[in-house]
């Protein structure tokens, strides 16, 4: 028999949210292939994003987002929403981190997270 591997569903990260027309909004992902669900930062000489990196020095060491839905900019630059502000609650184990981040810096990113408004549970 054929065993099927569900993904993560677009949204699916989310327990709660204000207005989804206030929280959310259409961002530009500058690269990588992303889930719904990505920590994501915001690049700050372009003001696009890309998936979190605690040691980067570009801006997208500070967490200020989550990606909505699956993103591909493996090409180049592409539209995706994500859920930039609060009030909005987020479940902690559907939290997409690249690489192999460290306790401290997922404690790091709930924090920066928390400061635009988007708690982690």
């Amino acid at each position: 028999m054929t065993t099927l591997v569900e993904g993560p569903h677009p949204g699916g990260f989310l327990v709660w949210e204000a207005f989804r027309d206030y929280t959310r909004e259409t961002i530009t992902i500058a690269s990588g292939t992303l889930e719904p669900g990505t920590v994501l930062g915001k690049i700050t000489a372009s003001g696009n994003y890309a998936a979190h990196d605690p040691d980067a020095t570009d801006g997208t060491e500070t967490a200020v987002a989550v990606l909505w839905g699956k993103a591909d900019a493996s090409a180049g630059e592409v539209p995706a929403v994500a859920l930039v502000r609060g009030p909005a609650i987020v479940n902690r184990h559907d939290l997409v981190f690249g690489g192999t981040p460290s306790e401290a810096e997922i404690t790091a990113a709930h924090a920066a997270l928390l400061d635009v408004g988007i708690r982690v549970r």
